[in-house]
């Protein structure tokens, strides 16, 4: 729980700093926001938060 909360503060920042920079369009934000919002209710919700916990399990054996 406390890594998804993590991922989602630092992808909502990578967001926030890309549309000061104009570097992403509002629209294309709102896309982002919503393809991660649709596809955390699929089916493949439950790899991608295994490859994510594997990923940072990873870091410190590096």
């Amino acid at each position: 729980m406390a890594i998804t909360v993590s991922l989602v503060a630092l992808f909502g920042l990578v967001l926030f700093f890309l549309l000061r920079s104009h570097s992403l369009t509002p629209g294309a934000a709102f896309a982002a926001a919503g393809f991660g919002f649709f596809l955390a209710s699929t089916g493949a919700a439950e790899p991608i938060n295994q490859l994510t916990t594997a990923l940072v399990q990873a870091i410190p054996h590096l």
